[in-house]
């Protein structure tokens, strides 16, 4: 490490020697400032209180989040001139708490060769004696995708303000001798120390429909060498955007920094598939030896794979909070309105609110949860316990800003002699969830909430389950159903599904939804799946949205516990 620590003060160095510090810094091509435009919720009832984005324009992946010396960063792709996407350069703001932000100028913009038609997503590494390095995807003269290096400016700034790029740019990429594909080569992740001491970093990319995560290595963080094998592939994916590989805890919901190896650990690696735009991961381990990462047996490794939502959620990013031992993952979450309405509002895409991850008990998948932050936003809270619904119940939560809420609730189910059969073709929980949506009456379920609903419920989003039985077991059924979600009929009203390992005869089914405006996000089962839709009501905004927990099923089920909040509006700038 004291190698890599004088080999870093050496290329610093050498940028000053070069001018290279005076020439890149940010002069401000774009002046994220004078870009703000206060919009308010009258005018713009689709805007979201508390999730992350700027007053307008594009956003896309989060980049290169990470904390330095107490303060968050968020680097996101941020198209200056539109709604939609394109000119994408490094937009940045801060924080201290990861709820309310203030923006910076652009961290990164085109202004050389290797990044002159576009900086892409990438990565925040921390080097040692803390000094902070982000390697990104740039879109050089020949729109090749090439890897670019950039540092901070001044390291005592701990709101990292202006950043350079190393002149010895790109330092990874494509030639006829490593066969890598020039426009399915990007998204370096953030970077571990191996037990040799050297650095490495996968790159997403693609050779047909095999996808890859390709592995360099560096002694320095400058010189990168291919190598040999990729750290992992598998066929029939496509391509691999924004990849992601970091260590978890086997046991305990503490975070472990990205370099950590070991018995105590295994390794996730989450790839962003470009053929359908979902998040992915495998659980597995990573082979020191070998140098390969290698998923537990079991691990599905095609489209039914497991997903961090099973929404509309993409791009995702974790890094490791060592001011506070967690493991924090951010994820972009697009529009589902048509891009003329995006046009007319003038701003597109948000990020979804951050996660808390670790391993599940099982050590099969990651649990999910909203950062413990976010409840320092509530109010008003007002609880509900032991209500039966019986069939056909529709029972109103009052007392909370409906529009605006944290809603947490528990149902008992008691009988489960009704239960419809699960069919053996009844595999894709989005299908089945799309056939049986809220309004189609069942055995046990649907219940749940429905949310963002107008008065006579001609518009409402529901986010419920269902209880079939298994061969073995009942099957619990968690969807998010938007066919009814607005009148608008030029939105995507996609319904999206997924099974969950619960067992409810040995457990209530619990639910947990953030909902803001025109994002509702829903954690299962105490973040076993997450389920995230972009929904834009007519009649059902601000004042004029409901929020009701209902059951459509023949057995009754009981709310063990609801308990609701309002938001406060949190500050972004």
């Amino acid at each position: 490490m004291a190698s890599s620590s004088l080999c870093f003060i050496s290329f610093l160095c050498f940028l000053l020697a070069h001018g290279a510090l005076k020439l890149q810094a940010s002069h401000h091509v774009y002046t994220a400032q004078a870009s703000r435009l206060l919009l308010h919720h009258h005018e713009q009832p689709y805007r979201t209180s508390y999730h992350f984005q700027p007053p307008k324009n594009w956003i896309n992946d989060p980049n290169g989040p990470m904390i330095y010396k107490g303060i968050y960063h968020l680097f996101y792709q941020y198209n200056p001139k539109g709604a939609v996407w394109g000119n994408i350069v490094w937009a940045h703001s801060t924080s201290t708490d990861l709820i309310n932000w203030k923006p910076h100028d652009y961290a990164i913009y085109p202004s050389q060769p290797s990044d002159i038609n576009g900086c892409w997503s990438g990565s925040a590494t921390i080097l040692p004696g803390d000094k902070p390095a982000i390697l990104y995807t740039g879109i050089n003269p020949k729109n090749q995708q090439v890897q670019n290096l950039a540092v901070p400016k001044n390291l005592s700034d701990p709101y990292l303000r202006e950043w350079v790029k190393s002149p010895k740019n790109p330092l990874m990429a494509p030639t006829p001798q490593n066969h890598i594909n020039s426009s399915s080569f990007r998204d370096p992740t953030t970077a571990w120390l191996g037990h040799d001491g050297e650095w490495r970093v996968i790159i997403g990319s693609k050779i047909d429909a095999r996808g890859l995560a390709i592995m360099f290595r560096s002694k320095d963080f400058v010189k990168w060498d291919q190598v040999d094998h990729p750290l992992h592939y598998a066929d029939g994916m496509g391509m691999w955007e924004c990849p992601d590989f970091f260590p978890v805890a086997k046991n305990g919901h503490a975070g472990v920094d990205t370099s950590v190896s070991g018995q105590h650990v295994k390794h996730v690696l989450k790839v962003s598939l470009d053929d359908t735009k979902h998040d992915q991961y495998t659980v597995g381990t990573y082979d020191l030896k070998k140098d390969i990462y290698v998923p537990d047996k079991g691990s599905i490794e095609d489209y039914t794979g497991l997903r961090y939502d099973y929404g509309k959620y993409y791009a995702s990013k974790t890094f490791f909070d060592g001011q506070k031992k967690r493991r924090v993952l951010w994820g972009w979450v697009n529009e589902s309105s048509s891009v003329d309405d995006d046009i007319k509002k003038g701003w597109s895409g948000v990020q979804a609110i951050p996660r808390a991850v670790w391993l599940d008990a099982s050590g099969k998948q990651l649990i999910q949860w909203p950062i413990a932050e976010i409840q320092k936003l509530r109010k008003d809270k007002i609880k509900l316990t032991n209500k039966v619904l019986k069939k056909g119940s529709i029972v109103a939560v009052k007392g909370v800003t409906a529009a605006q809420a944290d809603v947490d609730v528990s149902f008992k189910v008691k009988s489960f002699n009704k239960a419809q059969r699960l069919k053996a073709e009844w595999k894709d929980p989005q299908l089945v969830c799309s056939q049986m949506g809220a309004a189609a009456k069942g055995g046990v379920g649907p219940f749940g909430l429905l949310v963002l609903a107008s008065n006579n419920l001609e518009e409402y989003t529901s986010v419920f389950f269902r209880i079939f039985k298994g061969q073995d077991k009942y099957v619990v059924l968690m969807c998010s159903d938007q066919s009814r979600s607005s009148l608008n009929a030029n939105n995507d009203k996609t319904t999206y599904g997924a099974f969950l390992d619960v067992d409810p005869v040995r457990e209530n089914v619990s639910l947990r939804s953030l909902i803001d405006h025109s994002i509702v996000e829903s954690f299962g089962s105490k973040g076993k799946a997450c389920i995230t839709a972009r929904v834009y009501p007519r009649l059902a905004i601000g004042d004029k949205a409901g929020l009701y927990a209902f059951n459509n099923g023949t057995e009754s089920v009981t709310i063990a516990k609801l308990r609701a909040w309002s938001l406060k509006k949190a500050q972004i700038i």
